[in-house]
């Protein structure tokens, strides 16, 4: 059901179905994939990941009846599961694990070497993203791995777009100068 992604349709869809359940198998086949996508890029954990995208969609189905159609489901998922991923950082016995990123980049038709290549350097930026303050992770997730417009990203993290806009500035700043010391201290 693409007509998930608007207020207004979405809000329709609830009218005409009133079934919680279809609603939220809608929204799991619709935005899983997407939220879980999020969630890997906060934590760097496919296990944790998991979990948190089920806590997600837990609390979804819990407060479904009470969603007031302010915005779109995807706007309201996307801020509970950055929510999730907050509180997970949050935990204490958390905060001493080493990040171990796992992504990989799927490109066809390249060398087994450029594809290492490409993975370490992968592995390298989720390590640098996951390691920036979650102000600036959390702009550049939205940005550049969901594609979101800048009014997009205000609504989702709550905040004035000029913010969003400077902290994405200041955010890739951050990005590339960890990124160069990087290259300097030993990388090739």
């Amino acid at each position: 059901m693409e007509t998930l992604g608007t207020g207004e349709t979405s809000k329709e869809l609830w009218q005409e179905t009133a079934d919680e359940h279809a609603v939220l198998e809608s929204l799991m086949q619709q935005f899983g994939s997407e939220l879980k996508r999020i969630a890997f890029l906060y934590v760097n954990d496919r296990a944790e990941c998991e979990d948190i995208i089920q806590e997600v969609f837990i609390s979804a189905f819990k407060n479904l009846s009470g969603f007031r159609h302010e915005a779109s489901y995807k706007t309201w998922l996307i801020r509970m599961t950055i929510n999730k991923c907050k509180d997970y950082h949050r935990l204490w016995s958390i905060r001493n694990l080493v990040y171990k990123p796992a992504v990989k980049l799927l490109k066809k038709g390249n060398s087994a070497e450029e594809e290492l290549i490409g993975e370490e350097d992968a592995k390298e930026v989720a390590a640098t993203i996951a390691a920036l303050p979650n102000k600036y992770k959390e702009v550049l997730i939205l940005y550049y791995y969901q594609e979101l417009t800048m009014q997009e990203i205000a609504d989702v993290v709550e905040l004035n777009i000029n913010t969003v806009k400077s902290r994405l500035l200041r955010g890739k700043q951050a990005l590339q100068a960890k990124l160069e010391r990087g290259v300097g201290n030993g990388r090739v």
